[in-house]
């Protein structure tokens, strides 16, 4: 199945964490702030099944749960499935 993943800006810490388990998918702003590089993290597009299991060590190793996977599209929203 087609996976998508988002930041939860106002929740990530910057401990890196995603960045180390899945550095393909994941990068940091200027404050340190993890964002999702495949579409500047609106969770619109789907991820690689090559990054899949990485994807989820990255969700399952953030600390405040800022990582969010869904079969469906986010549209830019992080709660939008919860």
């Amino acid at each position: 199945m087609i996976k998508y993943t988002i930041v939860d800006k106002e929740t990530c810490i910057a401990c890196g964490a995603c960045g180390a388990s899945c550095p393909d998918l994941f990068a940091y702003d200027d404050e340190g702030i993890s964002y999702v590089l495949l579409d500047d993290n609106q969770g619109i597009s789907s991820v690689d099944e090559d990054f899949y299991d990485d994807l989820e060590d990255a969700a399952d190793g953030c600390p405040t749960q800022s990582i969010k996977v869904s079969y469906e599209p986010f549209d830019g929203d992080p709660l939008k499935h919860e």
